[in-house]
């Protein structure tokens, strides 16, 4: 059984790592190769940059933040924001990047993500779903609740239910999904444990649980009741209220693989 990730987000705002609560509500977090280079040593599997404004503001990802990274550390880091063509991906795997996330222009233009899949090969390709429960009524007057998918950092509604959209940007080619509960978003209230289930169920490719980790059960529930691959995290590392090791030892208490430290 392979281990399940920890993996701190790191998102990324004029240079500055900043965290807020369902998408808005921005705190500074420090200088983004500072803290990437600390998960490092205390031992997280992954890295996630999101450059959360790059889409909503139509400019390019600072390629300079990619590189100091992997100047600095050594494990794998996914790089998303901004991120619209072919030649995006290209700039940002030369920099460094291991793999890329695409979320508002796999939306816009569903056939990046096969180009960036042929390319790269899946394992480097991954999507962004970010999700909202609205409800909606139906041409007979039914209410009913979806998860709606949202871009642009949450501001624009697409119309796209979660899980039919993950299941197709699988056919498309991404190797990885990154599930970001919009409701849940910086609560730490846990994860949207269902949606979770529900799009790691309909899909073969590797789910990450993302959005309300608040202690270190809730990423272990993660894995265990929402059947994700790895759980990302974001305020609760930042700001000193649990670190890496703390929170794996939770995990491998309740019986889940995961890699320690030496």
């Amino acid at each position: 059984m392979l281990a399940a990730r920890v993996i701190p987000c790191l998102d990324v705002n004029q240079g500055r790592v900043v965290k807020g609560t369902n998408f808005v509500k921005l705190r500074d977090a420090g200088d983004p190769v500072e803290v990437a280079a600390r998960y490092e040593a205390e031992g997280a599997d992954e890295l996630v940059f999101l450059d959360i404004t790059a889409s909503h503001e139509a400019r390019a990802i600072t390629l300079d933040m990619v590189r100091r990274t992997a100047e600095r550390v050594f494990m794998p880091f996914t790089v998303g924001g901004g991120i619209r063509t072919l030649d995006d991906a290209k700039a940002l795997i030369s920099a460094g990047a291991e793999k890329v996330s695409i979320n508002s222009s796999a939306v816009r233009t569903p056939e990046l993500v096969s180009q960036i899949s042929r390319w790269f090969g899946s394992c480097a390709t991954v999507v962004n779903i970010d999700p909202k429960r609205v409800t909606k009524t139906d041409e007979d007057g039914n209410e009913r609740e979806v998860w709606e998918v949202h871009i642009n950092g949450g501001r624009i509604p697409t119309g796209l239910e979660a899980v039919a959209w993950a299941k197709q940007v699988e056919e498309l080619g991404a190797g990885e999904i990154v599930l970001t509960s919009m409701d849940c978003d910086g609560t730490k209230d846990g994860y949207d444990l269902e949606i979770t289930r529900a799009v790691s169920e309909a899909v073969s490719i590797p789910v990450v649980a993302s959005g309300g980790a608040g202690r270190p059960e809730h990423l272990a529930d993660a894995i265990l009741l929402g059947k994700a691959d790895a759980a990302l995290a974001a305020s609760i590392f930042h700001f000193g209220e649990y670190t890496i090791e703390q929170t794996k030892r939770v995990m491998a208490d309740r019986g889940i693989n995961v890699r320690m430290l030496v």
